[in-house]
């Protein structure tokens, strides 16, 4: 079950990185859930690194590094599907 809500919190944070980047980016679907759990487990050390990773109600902070870390790993990998037909 844990891979599952893994792969569901990939989806809305890759999600989310594709909405707040300009442009369109063609990174596919599979990669963007890759790069939005990888992003969630990146944004969630950095979160304990700055001590935010735990704060009393919503975490914003941490969830706003995630998607920050997200979003610039689907920046770096945009330029590699920008040249590719579907």
């Amino acid at each position: 079950m844990t891979i599952v809500w893994a792969l569901v919190a990939g989806l809305i944070v890759g999600l989310l990185a594709k909405l707040v980047l300009p442009g369109r980016q063609p990174v596919p679907l599979w990669l963007t859930v890759l790069i939005g759990a990888v992003g969630a487990l990146l944004g969630n050390a950095l979160a304990s690194y700055l001590g935010v990773r735990h704060t009393g109600g919503i975490d914003w902070v941490r969830h706003l590094l995630q998607v920050g870390v997200a979003a610039v790993l689907i920046a770096a990998a945009t330029p590699m599907y920008s040249g590719r037909r579907r």
